[in-house]
C-alpha cells in the first residue's frame, strides 16, 4: 500500500465545489470515479482545500492509497485518460503513509480576478467577477498592506464556518497580498497565507475592490480587523473569480 499524492487542476464553472456531495457533480466525485476505474479500489481521497462551487485551481493537492503497481510518477498521467477536459491532474509522486495535505504546514497563494472594464469581456465571463465602475489601484494597495500579518480574521469570514460554529481560532497568517491591474482593465488580488477561513479570500476581495470604489478607506481595514464582525467587512465577492494558485508544502 502507498500513498500518492496528486496535484489537481479544475476549472470550477460546471462543478458543485470540490468535497463529494451525493446526486452533484463535484471535483473530488470525478476523481473518484476515475482513480476507481483506472485502480479497481475503492479509495479514500483526501483534498487540501475543499474549494466552493465555481472556484477554479492551477494546482490542489489530493493523496489516496493504493496497491496499484503504476509507478506513481506516471500515475496523474495515466489517471488523465480517465478524466473529463474540465479536470486534469497535472503532477503526482509518492508520500510518506502518515502524509496529510491539511496537517502538514504549507503557504497557500489565492488569485482573485474581477473584470473593472464597463462592458464585461465574453471572453473571462466564467474567471471573472465584472464589477464595472472607477476602482482606484493606488488604494486597494494601500488597504492590501493592513491586511498582510497575523489577525483574527472573524470580520472576514463567513459566521457559517465550522472553525468559528464549533468555537475555533480565527487568527490566520497572510505573508503578502499583490494587488494588480488598471481601472477599466482585470484587476487581480494575489494572497498568500498559512490558512484560511471559509469565503476569507473572496471578503478580502471584495472589502479591497470597495476601497478602491471610495465605500471604503485604507485605514478602515484595522477598525474591521479589530471588531470581529462580518458585517463590517466589505461584501463577498464572487466564486468565479477565485482561483487556488498554489500550494507550498514546507516540508
Amino acid at each position: 500500500m502507498r500513498r500518492i499524492k496528486l496535484t489537481v487542476a479544475y476549472d470550477g464553472t460546471d462543478f458543485c465545489g470540490f468535497q463529494v456531495q451525493p446526486g452533484l457533480r463535484t471535483v473530488e466525485g470525478v476523481l473518484y470515479d476515475a482513480l476507481k476505474t483506472l485502480t479497481g479500489e475503492e479509495l479514500d481521497l483526501i483534498g487540501a482545500s475543499r474549494t466552493d462551487s465555481g472556484v477554479h485551481s492551477y494546482g490542489n493537492t489530493v493523496v489516496f492509497d493504493t496497491e496499484s503497481t503504476i509507478p506513481p510518477e506516471r500515475f496523474h498521467k495515466a489517471v488523465n485518460t480517465k478524466l473529463p477536459d474540465d479536470v486534469k491532474a497535472i503532477a503526482s509522486c509518492e508520500v510518506a503513509p502518515d502524509w496529510h495535505p491539511r496537517h502538514t504546514d504549507c503557504l497557500k497563494t489565492y488569485l482573485y480576478r474581477a473584470d473593472n472594464a464597463y462592458v464585461p469581456d465574453v471572453i473571462n465571463r466564467r474567471y471573472a467577477m465584472h464589477f464595472p465602475g472607477r476602482v482606484d489601484i493606488g488604494l486597494m494597495q494601500e488597504a492590501a498592506k493592513y491586511i498582510e500579518g497575523e489577525h483574527d480574521f472573524t470580520s472576514f469570514s463567513n459566521p457559517q464556518s465550522q472553525i468559528l460554529k464549533n468555537g475555533g481560532s480565527a487568527v490566520r497568517t497572510i505573508d503578502h497580498i499583490n494587488v494588480a491591474g488598471e481601472s477599466g482593465g482585470i484587476i487581480t488580488i494575489e494572497v498568500c497565507g498559512n490558512g484560511f477561513l471559509y469565503n476569507m479570500v473572496r471578503i478580502i476581495a471584495g472589502t479591497l475592490l470597495d476601497v478602491g470604489t471610495g465605500r471604503f478607506k485604507p485605514g478602515d481595514i484595522v477598525k474591521m480587523l479589530e471588531a470581529r464582525d462580518r458585517t463590517r467587512a466589505g461584501f463577498t465577492a464572487e466564486a468565479k473569480g477565485l482561483f487556488l494558485k498554489q500550494i507550498i508544502y514546507k516540508n
